[in-house]
């Protein structure tokens, strides 16, 4: 693959991008690219940029002109508030700033630099750019994993060889700053491919560009694919893409039936921030065919599943997720190094004799509840399947006889149905351990852009509602 500097030379072409304003692209990368070659002519260090631009073309060009002068570039969500910003400014001290003004999201007049006056060095690592995608932040702490131009168009070459393509035209509805929406960009710009970047509010009130979207991998998040197939005209749109990528989130068995039933060409896949995204994915036609699991792995990556004493268990047996791929993170900014051979997941599941991947849960989120283990998405999907819920997301809470109680909380279709009556639909579809103690109904569940739920949010509001209405919460 060439270097992004290689590519911003030869770029001349104006069509490959559809997006508003997207004939300044060339012109703001190129504009940029000057501008840091003189910055650092003067510095004489690689300078440490922070890249929040909320308008997809300058944010795009923006990444490329830093990549191209050999930048450390670090990738933010415009709209963190003002701990997230006070976490990202101490962690990581930087020498620009694009897309926002930091005085507006720090408690005091000063950079943490200058405060603190302590600073980071930049990673030593014998690459060029060093690419930093956030991660975490929607559970408390945010952490920055450290890529290159190399990891990421190693995640491409896996993507092409896996679907036998020599290019990929992308339909981009997911955010920039995240893994989700940046490898989108990096598959299209660096396969030749198109790419249509859209709000995804615009796709929900058809503001659809021409296009034949039999030519485009488009992908969702669960709760994006939910939502479109409400709308009867977006079910047949959808229907006629190549491939419709779904990650983020696991999703759940409803969701992928109605998918089917309308013949959507489903491809869900298993990755993450730290893998530049999927190193497996179910390809649409096993979809079809009724598979419902995450698929193969995909070429440039190899994945084990291992017990507690790292012993590679045979096709069937659950452990612990191993994954090696030419797309992994060098570790977490500041310190590299930490994920150069190898990555162990929370995630459990199983391959089985063909080498597709079974997701089972994440271990962590694992309870323990009267001495059984249960996983919540079991429970979740079982809750979803009552069609009687709009969303669910399954916890422990600590509990001083059961140890951990299971705890429903969710957003009913209609505020009309009683709790009971889904408890008693449960009844004949879960053990009676797994069916949730307490139950505590919400407008809506708190998830970020791509579909995750915050389950820190969810532990402090159960905590809160069962301290005043522990006997409301629970269905006898």
């Amino acid at each position: 693959m060439e270097q992004p500097l290689t590519y911003l030379q030869n770029l001349t072409q104006n069509d490959w991008l559809i997006a508003d304003n997207s004939r300044q692209f060339q012109t703001i990368a190129e504009k940029l690219y000057l501008e840091l070659t003189e910055i650092l002519k003067q510095h004489h260090k690689p300078l440490k940029i922070i890249l929040a631009e909320r308008e997809p073309v300058k944010f795009l060009a923006s990444f490329l002109a830093a990549c191209a002068a050999n930048c450390s570039v670090f990738l933010c969500n415009p709209d963190w508030g003002t701990q997230e910003w006070e976490q990202v400014f101490t962690l990581v001290q930087p020498d620009i700033i694009w897309g926002i003004d930091y005085h507006t999201y720090l408690t005091r007049a000063e950079r943490p630099a200058t405060a603190n006056n302590t600073q980071h060095s930049s990673p030593s690592i014998q690459h060029s750019e060093l690419i930093m995608i956030p991660t975490g932040g929607s559970s408390g702490k945010i952490k920055f994993a450290i890529h290159t131009w190399e990891t990421l168009t190693a995640s491409v070459q896996g993507f092409t060889e896996y679907f036998q393509l020599t290019q990929v035209n992308s339909f981009c509805v997911l955010p920039l700053y995240h893994v989700s929406g940046l490898m989108q960009f990096m598959r299209s710009f660096t396969t030749g491919g198109k790419l249509v970047i859209l709000p995804f509010k615009s796709v929900e009130s058809i503001q659809i560009p021409s296009i034949q979207p039999s030519e485009f991998f488009l992908s969702l998040v669960p709760t994006q694919l939910q939502r479109l197939l409400q709308n009867s005209e977006l079910t047949q749109w959808l229907a006629q893409f190549h491939t419709v990528m779904l990650g983020g989130a696991p999703a759940w068995q409803e969701l992928l039936e109605k998918a089917r039933f309308h013949n959507i060409r489903l491809a869900p896949t298993y990755g993450m921030t730290e893998t530049a995204s999927q190193i497996a994915t179910l390809k649409p036609d096993d979809f079809l065919q009724g598979k419902i699991n995450s698929g193969q792995i995909l070429p440039h990556a190899q994945v084990t599943i291992r017990n507690l004493q790292g012993k590679v268990l045979q096709p069937h047996q659950i452990g612990n997720i191993t994954i090696q791929a030419t797309s992994l993170a060098l570790g977490y900014y500041p310190h590299p190094g930490e994920n150069q051979d190898y990555l162990q997941v929370d995630d459990l599941g199983f391959l089985d004799d063909q080498g597709y991947l079974n997701i089972i849960g994440r271990n962590s989120d694992k309870i323990i509840t009267g001495g059984e283990n249960v996983y919540p998405g079991e429970i979740e999907a079982a809750i979803r399947a009552t069609q009687m819920v709009a969303d669910v997301c399954v916890i422990g809470v600590p509990d001083k006889y059961w140890g951990q109680a299971l705890t429903a909380i969710y957003t009913p279709l209609d505020a009309n149905i009683p709790t009971l009556e889904i408890k008693t639909v449960l009844q004949d579809k879960l053990s009676k351990f797994k069916i949730p103690k307490y139950w505590i109904c919400l407008d809506s569940l708190p998830r970020n852009a791509q579909g995750k739920i915050n389950r820190q949010a969810l532990q402090q509001i159960a905590a809160e509602f069962l301290q005043n209405n522990r006997e409301q919460a629970t269905i006898k």
